[in-house]
């Protein structure tokens, strides 16, 4: 039987995206990550530098999402954080969903833990014309 287990809440703010456009994939974005913070019971962090973004391709109404990040925490352990899911843009008026599946690596023996961890993901997407900001809510799979 699963059972999920609070890890942490993350908001990413967003720059505004780059619209490749249509390609052999669909249509490609990429939003850089101009912040990113992370709080719960066992982490802690902010984004550690500029070298983040969030890679979509969209196919109709749904977008399939590649992230990469590097978090540094609280006590200064590093974190790189790779992350697959969609995102669901066919209802507007209620608001733009996504579901992520976040790995996570370290060599800081702190966070030795997390290299083990499969979390999941709910998070809801805002866009305006700074950018946009997600904001997640994260789970460990047990």
């Amino acid at each position: 039987m699963l059972e999920l287990v609070p890890l942490c809440e993350m908001v990413v703010e967003l720059e505004p995206s780059l619209v490749v456009g249509v390609g052999a994939s669909g249509e490609r974005s990429i939003g850089a990550f101009r912040s990113v913070i992370v709080t719960g019971e066992r982490v802690n962090a902010t984004l550690a530098g500029p070298a983040a973004a969030d890679f979509m391709i969209r196919t109709g109404a749904i977008g399939a999402i590649d992230a990469r990040l590097t978090l540094r925490t609280h006590d200064d352990a590093l974190i790189f954080v790779n992350y697959h899911g969609r995102l669901d843009l066919s209802n507007p008026s209620v608001g733009f969903f996504a579901t992520i599946a976040p790995l996570f690596e370290t060599g800081d023996s702190r966070y030795a833990w997390l290299n083990a961890v499969q979390a999941i993901g709910k998070g809801k997407l805002t866009l305006s014309a700074e950018g946009g900001r997600l904001e997640y809510t994260l789970f460990a799979v047990a």
